[in-house]
């Protein structure tokens, strides 16, 4: 039996790169980038190159890890957060709309506003705050309607050991200040994109062993770690497990005002998830120490 072939788009960010690593010893891994640095070149932003390279590919399950994320470029470049967000996942549906090709996309908690009190299900209604949270919905909504086989993974403060994330942010500034203030009014789960990738290994290696999974299992997902924490006990446990020294002063989000507004509560419940494949992220703190003690570790 041949290798199944798995297309990973978006393969140098931050969840891109680590599923090269998860999914390496499960099929034939074609990992596309801009460069082409991991093997394949593709320009994302020409979606009649693209769908010629789905076409070429052929691949057996498809995974967009491509995204635009910066949440608050994205109110002054909504042309490009739109595209990226929201058209390309258009096209991902109407190119496996007609093939029994999987699709896993991830998705955001910016899709929600924060005024609930406590954590979002699946079925809560969304209401983003920003464009970024709009051009992630717009996108979920068309692989949900147009997709045959649409597996869509709701993530929230992702964070690695590489690209631009609040863990590379914190732990560059504990170092070059005395004193940092922090948001406390804010409460989500910090998760690792090496967590995100290896549970969607796991999803994938199903789908492929059950070739009726895909229709009994596709739908939307939350896919959160164990336990939750606002912004600042997220910088103070990343303080305590560099051993940085610096003095962290916790303030309401009113006096850090962004271009996007923020979700107060970005909790996410993922008892779905776990009811379906069996599969929960370890609590946040753990993944945390973990992907820290990776840093200090030599290649």
């Amino acid at each position: 039996m041949d290798s199944p072939r798995i297309l990973v788009l978006g393969a140098n960010g931050q969840v891109g790169w680590e599923l090269q690593q998860c999914l390496a010893p499960i099929g034939e891994v074609v990992a596309a980038t801009r460069e082409g640095q991991y093997g394949y070149p593709l320009d994302l932003s020409d979606l009649s190159a693209t769908n010629s390279a789905l076409t070429d590919l052929a691949p057996d399950i498809i995974i967009n890890a491509a995204a635009y994320t910066a949440v608050d470029k994205a109110e002054d470049e909504q042309d490009q957060a739109v595209h990226l967000n929201a058209e390309l996942p258009q096209l991902l549906a109407e190119w496996t709309s007609v093939r029994t090709v999987p699709v896993i996309h991830y998705s955001t908690d910016y899709v929600f506003d924060g005024s609930k009190q406590t954590p979002y299900s699946e079925e809560d209604v969304p209401n983003p705050l920003s464009v970024y949270g709009q051009s992630k919905l717009a996108g979920d909504k068309a692989l949900l309607e147009m997709a045959r086989f649409p597996f869509i993974f709701r993530v929230s403060w992702v964070y690695s050991a590489r690209r631009n994330n609040f863990l590379l942010t914190m732990l560059r500034l504990l170092k070059e200040r005395d004193e940092l203030k922090i948001v406390d009014d804010q409460w989500g789960a910090p998760t690792w994109s090496r967590d995100i990738a290896q549970t969607t290994g796991l999803v994938v290696h199903a789908l492929l062993h059950d070739s009726s999974l895909s229709e009994r299992a596709k739908g939307l997902y939350h896919l959160s770690p164990t336990a939750e924490t606002t912004w600042y006990d997220f910088a103070c446990s990343i303080q305590e497990k560099s051993g940085i020294e610096c003095r962290l002063q916790a303030i309401p989000s009113s006096q850090y005002p962004t271009a996007a507004v923020r979700p107060a509560n970005s909790r996410l419940n993922s008892d779905k998830i776990s009811k379906v494949f069996g599969l929960r992220l370890p609590h946040w703190e753990r993944s945390l120490a973990a992907c820290i003690e990776s840093m200090e570790r030599p290649e």
